[in-house]
């Protein structure tokens, strides 16, 4: 019996120590392969970016870049599972490997592209110099300089606020940085132009202005980790904005959320 025994045990073993090792196979691969084989992209978003990406009166997340990510996995034949976090943490997460791909109005800077793979550009993005109504004293982007202004702070905004000479207080969102300024304790904060429109169209009374645009026009994409395995999931993204820009698709979807077509240069 004793040895009957013995014989069942190691036979269980070996089966699933053979079981194992079959899993382990079918989860080797590079990640789009992994991506297609469970079924769904992680996608990484901050959530509370209007209109970029947010919640609905109905708390559903929504937004230009939550379509945008949508219509990439219907191309990819999987489903979007988004992961919302704040922005000085998605980078990271995504580095990290918590998420496949970001997708959250993120702009290409030759220090990201030093650290990330960014996809074809799928939008444009103008930076607007927000300040208070009555205040005068900024209408160009060199009278940034010795302001104080507010921004997450490893954003392109805070960069370009920098390269300005302005002072950049740290903040974990939008609705922060609004705050910030209502209450007269920055000068100014920079974000996208259409970012403003969509501020003032929720909250009309809200006594700000667009004091100036900077010239300079950035390219948003999605950054995804640099490294062999996530070069097939670049191309397979790379192809499914190019048809989705060829068909309208995303320029239907920024003029649903934007008013214009963000995606022409």
């Amino acid at each position: 019996m004793k040895k009957l025994l013995t014989f069942m045990l190691m036979a269980f073993i070996m089966a699933n120590t053979i079981f194992a090792g079959g899993s382990k196979e079918t989860q080797t691969g590079d990640l789009l392969e992994r991506i297609k084989s469970k079924g769904e992209i992680t996608i990484a978003m901050e959530g509370t970016w209007a209109p970029w990406t947010y919640h609905d009166e109905k708390d559903n997340l929504v937004g230009f870049d939550v379509e945008v990510g949508q219509a990439i996995a219907y191309k990819l034949g999987v489903k979007a599972t988004f992961v919302e976090g704040e922005w000085d943490g998605l980078l990271a997460g995504l580095e990290a490997g918590r998420y496949d791909i970001m997708i959250n109005g993120v702009d290409i800077t030759p220090e990201r592209a030093l650290k990330y793979d960014f996809s074809t550009p799928y939008a444009y993005n103008r930076t607007a110099v927000i300040v208070k109504e009555d205040n005068n004293s900024i209408s160009s982007m060199a009278d940034l300089a010795g302001k104080k202004t507010a921004n997450t702070i490893s954003s392109t905004y805070a960069q370009v606020a920098e390269s300005y000479g302005a002072t950049v207080t740290p903040v974990d969102d939008l609705v922060q940085t609004f705050e910030l300024l209502l209450a007269g304790r920055i000068d100014a904060t920079l974000n996208a132009e259409v970012t403003y429109y969509d501020y003032k169209k929720e909250h009309p009374n809200a006594a700000i202005k667009i004091a100036c645009i900077d010239p300079q026009t950035t390219s948003v994409a999605i950054p995804m980790r640099k490294d062999d395995d996530s070069a097939t999931l670049r191309a397979a993204v790379n192809s499914a904005l190019e048809e989705l820009l060829a068909d309208g698709t995303i320029s239907a979807i920024s003029i649903k959320y934007f008013g214009g077509d963000i995606t022409k240069n």
